[in-house]
């Protein structure tokens, strides 16, 4: 790997983009390595959530500008479609992602953090999506991921003007989950995993399915979806683990199964 680096913490597995004289900015040699290093984490089964983070003082500053001279229409189109085919790919696997936001979340870079189910912020960082700055706007799928986030008003200022705002304001409108301050955001955000760690496999993957695609379907098919899932975690050992846990006022210990 040139552009992360992997570390495994059972249950917890870490990826660092590792570009810290760019800014961790993305390239296509990243897209195709982080999608390498997700699936590494998928497939162990002893992970059970991944944290995406930065080298450096940055998460990421976006996609690497020094690229772009060099795109014409067709693979300019072709780049968008890989980060973003990249960052469909983060949301849907069916195990938890966090970002843990050490700094600059910009253009791509926060439409990777947006990628993820939580975003835990240090206080320090910033957070933005200025494209339309050079001239283009988001396209790693910034345009709809955000509007589903934090509303269609709120969504437009931010990609219509290109500023920039602090973790503070991102926590207030809902961007980010949670703000610490920067010597505390690993510990925290390892608490955090860790936590989501003990819950059951299966209801977390069913979850995630439901809200993500749920969420653009009428609310009826979406609860007929929801219905349907139920039928499958009651097949489950972890269901069975999980009520008999409570009523034997004891801690469930989840397998997955």
């Amino acid at each position: 790997m040139e552009t992360i680096v992997i570390k495994k913490e059972t249950p917890i597995g870490w990826i660092y983009l590792n570009r810290p004289d760019r800014l961790n900015a993305i390239n296509q040699q990243m897209i195709k390595e982080l999608r390498q290093g997700i699936d590494e984490m998928l497939y162990d089964s002893d992970i059970k959530v991944i944290i995406i983070t930065g080298n450096g003082k940055a998460f990421s500053a976006g996609a690497d500008i020094s690229q772009f001279k060099e795109l014409n229409g067709y693979t300019a189109w072709q780049f968008a479609k890989s980060g973003r085919e990249l960052m469909d790919y983060i949301e849907n696997i069916n195990k938890p992602t966090i970002a843990m936001i050490n700094g600059y979340a910009l253009g791509g870079g926060l439409e990777l953090a947006m990628a993820c189910d939580i975003r835990i912020a240090a206080e320090e960082a910033q957070l933005g999506l200025p494209e339309i700055n050079l001239g283009i706007y988001p396209g790693f799928g910034g345009t709809q991921r955000l509007v589903r986030l934090i509303g269609k008003g709120k969504a437009l200022e931010l990609m219509l003007t290109g500023d920039r705002i602090s973790a503070k304001e991102a926590e207030k409108i809902g961007l980010v989950n949670k703000v610490v301050p920067l010597s505390n955001l690993e510990q925290e955000t390892r608490n955090f995993a860790l936590k989501l760690a003990e819950k059951p496999p299966i209801s977390i993957a069913l979850i995630k399915l439901l809200v993500n695609q749920g969420i653009d379907l009428p609310i009826l098919a979406g609860l007929n979806m929801e219905s349907l899932g139920w039928g499958v975690v009651f097949s489950t050992e972890d269901e069975k683990e999980g009520v008999s846990a409570f009523l034997e006022k004891r801690k469930a210990q989840f397998k997955g199964k």
